[in-house]
């Protein structure tokens, strides 16, 4: 059974983080915390970052400045061996579902549990099963990764994801492209399984309606920095111009509808001057 934890401490702080890519500067000075136990959405833009906020998260990438820290441990300073062990502890739902296309959908989500344990096949196959069953897709285990809808494969990545029994789970637009239907489930299924397991979620998402419903903190960020955060209430309550322009997806305000640029008077005038030989 999963020991649902009782530890306070955020489980991951970033402090002042820098990075860039080239010349861009993709975070200016980003801070923020993720309670433990919490389901936290970090909503902005897009390419304002958030992929590659978990990125930095996971390990992947290493600021350029700044810290991050993952359960009190700074990851850019992690060791290989010690990092890998960190990742263990982490969950991954990736927005494409990322299923191995020439395994089925149990092959799927026993590999990690043959990849990182020495289990018996027969302990395996219970465990796959009681996952498959978490999501409602026991009875689509032999189907391959291309018989299965955007939201079936989804479903089939969160439990390969929860396959180890992770302390926290990283969701990569887990919203984009559902129907209705589809999203409701995604969106209950996330919710339950952060309760019942007692895990930390970090979201990144620009599904407002979706994400605000299931969220205990919301984290606005845009340009390099974070513009807005705190319970859905309080951002709701005490949202900045920006925030409110992007909640309430408004095609003009703080971000102009208009890329910048020079007078549209003076641009028409200009084109009608006579031109000399």
């Amino acid at each position: 059974m999963h020991k649902v934890s009782v530890d306070d401490s955020p489980h991951v702080v970033v402090e002042d983080l820098v990075f860039r890519r080239g010349s861009k500067r993709i975070f200016d000075g980003l801070s923020l915390t993720v309670p433990r136990g919490q389901i936290t959405t970090v909503m902005g833009p897009s390419g304002s970052g958030k992929t590659t906020l978990l990125r930095l998260i996971g390990g992947q990438l290493r600021p350029d400045g700044g810290r991050v820290w993952v359960d009190g441990q700074e990851v850019a300073r992690l060791s290989n061996r010690r990092l890998f062990a960190l990742r263990k502890r982490m969950g991954m739902l990736f927005q494409s579902g990322a299923l191995l296309t020439d395994m089925n959908v149990f092959e799927n989500v026993a590999f990690p549990l043959r990849e990182h344990t020495d289990l018996p096949e027969e302990l395996i196959r219970n465990l796959v099963l009681m996952k498959l069953e978490a999501v409602g897709l026991r009875g689509a285990r032999d189907l391959s990764p291309a018989e299965l809808s955007g939201g079936m494969a989804r479903r089939v990545a969160l439990a390969r994801a929860i396959a180890l029994d992770p302390d926290m789970i990283l969701y990569d637009e887990p919203f984009t492209g559902l129907d209705p239907i589809t999203m409701g489930q995604i969106v209950t299924l996330i919710q339950r399984t952060n309760r019942i397991l007692g895990l930390t979620s970090v979201l990144v998402s620009h599904d407002v309606e979706e994400a605000m419903a299931i969220s205990d903190q919301v984290v606005l960020i845009a340009d390099g920095r974070v513009m807005d955060s705190g319970t859905v209430e309080a951002v709701r309550e005490r949202a900045s111009a920006w925030s409110e322009q992007f909640l309430n997806g408004r095609p003009d305000g703080p971000v102009p509808f208009h890329y910048p640029g020079s007078s549209y008077r003076d641009d028409l005038l200009r084109s009608a001057e006579p031109k000399h030989d």
